[in-house]
């Protein structure tokens, strides 16, 4: 059998930096730009890190991150609407 190792490629939705491996802390090392989406309202924005309370709904929120990094969401420029 032979090794089916495949690796994964990640590229910046906003850049299109490509790099071999997840970004740390999912953000571009050459943009340090990401898509944050507010779990509560659906707020979508971008920045480097998104703030503690939401612009939109006013309340407090952890922001979760949308960038989409890979093919199976539309690749660079998209937002992965599987989260």
């Amino acid at each position: 059998m032979g090794n089916n190792k495949e690796e994964k490629k990640w590229v910046c939705a906003h850049c299109g930096y490509t790099a071999s491996g997840k970004f740390e802390g999912d953000i571009c090392p050459q943009c340090n730009m990401t898509y944050w989406k507010c779990p509560k309202c659906g707020f979508l924005m971008t920045a480097a890190m998104p703030p503690d309370t939401c612009p939109s709904c006013g309340e407090k929120c952890d922001f979760r991150n949308v960038t989409c990094y890979t093919p199976e969401c539309g690749g660079p420029g998209h937002v992965d609407t599987r989260l």
